[in-house]
């Protein structure tokens, strides 16, 4: 039995086949697997968990919501341990998704056993120093009353608002150097540092890659998951062993 871990997966009622492909692969590449990690932004917004009591709800997201808790839960009584962990468009999702969905909420970072070996899991935006316009939202993102004021919106305020946070995304993004938008290396070096593992999984930049590098005189890696589209997903397998293994595969 293996593990396997993904990131990025942005689903929302306006791509319906992806989530149609993720539920599939769920059913069929996930099943039978010791755990499968969600690295944050597996929801491309998510305004609350109280979505899952909605049951007339016109922009789908309720209903893609509790198709989702639905299919995770299978998966979780089938005996796959879930993990999830918040990314920077889905910090909102709560305890109750969660238990809805049968998996466990994981702190960003954690360090976890994989085949034996200790393992750095991060989403991965908090490694991107370089935007210092980010790095000051996702503080206030992650403080409890602002997203206590939040939650005590409306939901059609909340959608809109999550609209609005996209499109500022999306042009700051596209107004910004390429190394910004990418981890700052002595950041890596100073996380992996601190928690004294040799390897890091992390989603976030959409940039897939296995980059080889040095801790304290070791040799070491940090492994970047890519982001899904709709014909293309990205895995990373950890064998009992505890190698990984970095892989795309089609969605058709």
């Amino acid at each position: 039995m293996s593990t396997l871990l993904i990131s990025d997966l942005h689903l929302y009622p306006g791509a319906p086949e992806l989530s149609r492909r993720f539920l599939e692969w769920l059913d069929t590449r996930a099943r039978g697997s010791e755990a499968l990690f969600i690295l944050g932004d597996f929801f491309d917004a998510w305004i609350g968990d109280d979505l899952l009591d909605l049951d007339d709800e016109p922009t789908g997201h309720a209903r893609l919501a509790r198709q989702v808790a639905d299919a995770l839960r299978d998966l979780s009584d089938d005996g796959t341990a879930l993990y999830i962990m918040h990314g920077n468009r889905d910090f909102l999702i709560g305890q109750r998704f969660a238990s809805a969905a049968g998996a466990t909420l994981l702190d960003d970072p954690s360090v976890v056993s994989l085949g034996g070996q200790p393992v750095l899991l991060m989403h991965g935006d908090s490694l991107c120093t370089g935007d210092e316009a980010y790095q000051a939202f996702r503080v206030q993102a992650r403080d409890d009353q602002w997203q206590r004021q939040i939650l005590s919106l409306p939901i059609p305020e909340r959608l809109t608002l999550a609209r609005s946070l996209r499109e500022q995304s999306g042009e700051a993004t596209s107004n910004k150097a390429e190394a910004i938008m990418d981890v700052t290396p002595d950041e890596v070096v100073r996380i992996m540092q601190d928690y004294g593992v040799l390897t890091l999984i992390h989603g976030h930049t959409h940039r897939p890659a296995v980059h080889e590098l040095e801790i304290d005189g070791q040799p070491a890696r940090r492994l970047v998951l890519g982001d899904w589209q709709p014909g293309q997903g990205w895995e990373i397998e950890v064998d009992r062993a505890g190698q990984p293994e970095l892989r795309a595969f089609p969605l058709d």
